[in-house]
């Protein structure tokens, strides 16, 4: 690695600890450590929920895609916009108006501690999941391509990652995002101007040979769910995303942290709008690959032997100095991002939805205490799961992550039967929980036909991508079914359905956007 890349990540990954330190000793409560103290511009709140949503995979994934095949993948995020669009105006500042700090409180609400115990665990579970997977993903890609020994790196940027998280809470959290979203979208804006005018090849053969070639398809639209086809995947994106946007900590906690209402949704509205840019340029970078080696004859590395080896080879061996160092410390930022929000997200998920709850007497000083050891030993841990993960090579924890796939599963729909269904009570939630839970476990032990558990013709004959939206469509059916059976008691306390919700903002309006 050239001297200017090295000292680019360096200066980098100083500026993550400033930024910690900047507001280390400012968080005085719970409040302004997890929600920032409501005080985040929607700008900055917008290029946080970009910087949460690109994942460092998607640095190594959507190039490799793009570069084998099409553009099948961006699929899922145009119809990101859509769900947007349908249910931004209405949840953000409901979300703001009805929960003080964790998104699961709702839940509580609607169907009593259990079930929001039940939502929080489960969110829980699956971020930590995340983490230590992130974490090893991030070093088997940086390790494979610059030889840096493996369980340096995730020690390394796993200990800065816990650091400026513990010291510099929610904020630092946000204003680390700012910094990611701007190397981010430079990293790609100048990749793609070198690829296109600097790599040999006529920007206009390039375009060529990839229309002629079908390299921009969003996929077959055959409607198939048994192969990732467009409609296949769409489906996926609606569900995943509704989700995302409803019932995932991570993406609330900004909506929350944001200085207003219009704020929320102005930093909403800008984060939406950027992801499918990078998306896109992401995709764009792989196709581009693909038709520069088509058309220069360059030969690939024996060494490179998968698709999403290409994209990290060209950086570090075509790039010129300076470029391959943005990109490094993007990627390190995009993964350190994630990691730092999901620390955040489980400590507050830890002190509200259950220090709380188990220990109502205590001062709130006491609960940040307790929140900020939580991310200290949810970090170590991560850092201790990638590092079983090197040795392992994942297979000694793939039982784990099909678990934690099968309880995360329909949040969405226990957001929509709280949401829309009066009648819905405690135990038409248990009923939806209690139905997805058995089908998701079926669905993902007879995948691809019978892996984890083989039942022969009885196994799960469609994609992987069908079992969210399928888990979700079935708790929503059987929590309906459930409130007509033992429907709920509605009275005059506040049911915080949408029907309340619309009521309330005829009385008050929402100020538009501007």
């Amino acid at each position: 690695m050239h001297f200017v890349d090295a000292f680019i990540i360096a200066a980098y990954l100083l500026i993550l600890v400033g930024i910690g330190l900047r507001f280390s000793g400012r968080q005085k409560s719970t409040d302004a450590y997890f929600i920032a103290g409501r005080s985040v511009p929607g700008w900055a709140a917008g290029l946080s929920l970009l910087a949460t949503t690109i994942t460092s995979v998607t640095f190594i994934a959507y190039p490799g895609a793009a570069y084998a095949g099409d553009w099948t993948l961006l699929g899922p995020g145009i119809l990101f916009l859509v769900v947007i669009i349908a249910v931004g105006p209405i949840v953000v500042p409901f979300f703001r108006h009805v929960v003080s700090m964790s998104v699961y409180e709702y839940f509580g609400k609607r169907f009593g501690k259990l079930v929001r115990m039940y939502a929080a665990f489960t969110f829980a579970l699956g971020s930590f999941a995340k983490m230590g997977f992130v974490f090893y993903l991030l070093a088997l890609s940086v390790a494979s391509f610059t030889g840096w020994p493996m369980g340096l790196l995730i020690i390394g940027l796993g200990i800065i990652t816990i650091f400026y998280t513990l010291v510099g809470g929610f904020s630092a959290v946000i204003w680390t995002d700012v910094a990611q979203g701007l190397l981010l979208w430079t990293g790609v804006a100048v990749t793609i101007v070198i690829l296109l005018f600097f790599s040999g090849a006529r920007p206009a053969a390039m375009f060529h040979i990839i229309a002629t070639s079908g390299k921009m398809s969003l996929g077959s639209t055959h409607f198939d769910l048994a192969r990732p086809t467009f409609w296949t995947l769409a489906i996926y994106g609606i569900f995943f995303y509704f989700q995302r946007y409803t019932a995932d900590q991570s993406i609330v906690q900004r909506y929350l942290a944001a200085k207003s209402d219009r704020a929320a949704l102005r930093g909403m509205a800008m984060g939406a709008g950027l992801c499918l840019p990078v998306w896109t340029a992401f995709m764009l970078i792989g196709s581009l690959l693909w038709a520069l080696y088509r058309i220069t004859g360059q030969a690939l590395p024996a060494a490179v032997t998968r698709p999403d080896q290409v994209f990290p080879y060209y950086m570090v061996s075509h790039m010129p100095p300076g470029v391959s160092g943005i990109f490094l410390a993007a990627l390190f930022g995009a993964a350190m991002s994630m990691l730092a929000s999901d620390l955040n997200c489980v400590g507050l998920i830890l002190v509200q939805d259950f220090h709380a709850q188990f220990v109502p007497d205590r001062t709130d000083a006491q609960r940040l205490r307790f929140g900020k050891t939580v991310i200290v030993i949810c970090g170590a841990l991560a850092i201790v799961v990638a590092l079983l993960l090197t040795h392992t090579r994942g297979s000694a924890l793939a039982l784990y992550y099909a678990a934690t796939a099968i309880l995360a599963g329909g949040l969405a729909a226990l957001f929509l039967l709280a949401f829309l269904c009066r009648r819905a009570g405690r135990a038409a939630a248990l009923l939806g929980i209690g139905v997805n839970l058995v089908f998701t476990t079926y669905a993902t032990l007879t995948l691809d036909g019978g892996k984890i558990v083989n039942l022969h013709g009885f196994n799960f004959p469609w994609s992987e991508y069908t079992i969210g939206a399928c888990g979700n469509v079935l708790f929503l059916a059987a929590g309906l079914l459930g409130a007509a059976l033992f429907p709920a008691q509605v009275d005059s306390s506040p049911r915080h359905t949408l029907w309340e919700w619309l009521a309330a903002r005829k009385q008050a309006p929402m100020p538009a956007i501007q």
